[in-house]
């Protein structure tokens, strides 16, 4: 477990069925993460019941101050050589959007992981179209290594990627 100045990160896992579901139903976090399956009830129970306990991946639950459930922050994708991980968060809803949770969350996962797990690199993918998840990872300590051109096809448009990146060594953000 984890804890912040607003929020509690625990282990994500079979009691989260149904927030997690609530959050599948978001359509605008399924355009943020270029998601475009649909998941039924038993994949999501199955998933969230092979989590706790797993080697190669560490999925957080956020909670807020009241206890309400927030969203979630992984590092997964575990490449155990090369002590490096993805990072990934979707918050449960577009009112929780733009208030700080994410930043704090990641800030929180990530110094964990390198203080902690011991990793030496984590990175992630985001959409061009996700300017606002793009800063929020800039203030974590994330930066821009590259751009990924027209990965994503969204309605009519090609969607790029920006790939970004944390090493132990980089300054991090308060």
């Amino acid at each position: 477990m984890l804890r912040t100045e607003r929020l509690t990160l625990s282990q994500l896992g079979p009691d989260h069925l149904d927030l997690v579901m609530a959050g599948l139903a978001d359509e605008d976090a399924m355009r943020l993460t270029g998601t475009r399956t649909t998941f039924t009830r038993e994949q999501v129970g199955a998933h969230l019941a092979a989590l706790p306990g797993a080697d190669d991946r560490a999925d957080f639950a956020i909670t807020g101050p009241d206890g309400a459930y927030l969203g979630e922050v992984v590092l997964n994708e575990l490449e155990e050589d090369d002590r490096s991980m993805n990072y990934r968060i979707a918050l449960a809803g577009p009112s929780l959007r733009g208030r700080g949770f994410g930043t704090e969350a990641g800030r929180a996962v990530v110094a964990w992981g390198f203080d902690v797990v011991g990793l030496h690199r984590v990175s992630l993918e985001v959409y061009a179209f996700n300017p606002a998840a793009q800063r929020s990872y800039e203030k974590i300590g994330f930066v821009v290594e590259g751009r990924a051109r027209e990965v994503l096809r969204h309605g009519d448009q090609w969607i790029d990627a920006v790939a970004m990146s944390m090493l132990d060594s980089d300054p991090r953000s308060a």
